[in-house]
């Protein structure tokens, strides 16, 4: 599985912007499409994941209510709209794969895309 995102930039506080990881090779039937995010000097940590099946979403307290995941089939493409961004979101932000169960740590993930930048100005 080849994933490859995009959709990072530069934003002011307020503001939106949306993601998109798109997956190529070999696809798989069950598990999970996700998005993760790293700031200077912290570990990268979960901000949301689709069950690529079942459609089943899950976010992180930091985003929820400021974020949607979501799918375009026809695509194999997963996005994440952000919205209301607030500085404290400026971070690296990477979509992952992996099969199975949704688990929360990074380093339970199979299939990483390079990340994408998002900045938020004050």
């Amino acid at each position: 599985v080849q994933l490859q995102a995009s959709g990072g930039g530069l934003v002011q506080a307020g503001g939106s912007l949306r993601l998109s990881c798109a997956a190529s090779g070999r696809t798989f039937s069950s598990g999970f499409m996700g998005w993760f995010r790293q700031a200077p000097g912290k570990e990268r940590e979960f901000v949301a994941a689709r069950g690529w099946i079942t459609g089943n979403t899950d976010y992180s307290d930091s985003v929820k209510g400021r974020s949607t995941v979501f799918r375009d089939n026809t695509k194999n493409t997963v996005y994440l709209q952000m919205n209301s961004l607030k500085p404290e979101d400026t971070a690296v932000y990477y979509c992952a794969a992996k099969r199975g169960p949704l688990r929360y740590v990074y380093t339970a993930w199979d299939y990483w895309g390079q990340g994408t930048q998002v900045t938020v100005s004050s």
